[in-house]
């Protein structure tokens, strides 16, 4: 599962891969369509593709003379499952944590005024 994980997180760590892949949210797409909206070669966007091919985040076809590419949102089943392990931790407030702060502060400037030599 560690080399999975590893070649998912990598496939995700470029933003022009995290763009197709939100892209291919709504449906299938054929590869120069994928290509439309990037200001990169037809080239530079198939190596993105075979990328997350490889990575299993997504899936090509040839349908006619066209290439298709689909996402396969259960190939992130494992990395989700692994990041689900960091949830037992409660989310920082920090709006929650500032107020806190500030009535601390409050409290121990009016505990230096009520000592002794304060």
């Amino acid at each position: 599962m560690s080399n999975d994980l590893d070649t998912i997180f990598a496939a995700l760590a470029d933003p022009t891969r995290r763009r197709i892949l939100t892209m291919l949210l709504e449906d299938d797409m054929a590869v120069t369509d994928v290509a439309e909206p990037f200001e990169m070669s037809l080239a530079a966007i198939s190596k993105h593709l075979g990328i997350l091919t490889r990575a299993g985040l997504i899936s090509q076809e040839k349908r006619g003379r066209v290439k298709w590419c689909k996402l396969e949102p259960d190939a992130l089943r494992d990395a989700s499952v692994w990041m689900q392990g960091f949830g037992q931790f409660e989310p920082v407030n920090l709006d929650a944590f500032e107020r806190f702060l500030a009535q601390e502060l409050q409290t121990d400037e009016g505990t230096e005024d009520a000592l002794p030599g304060g």
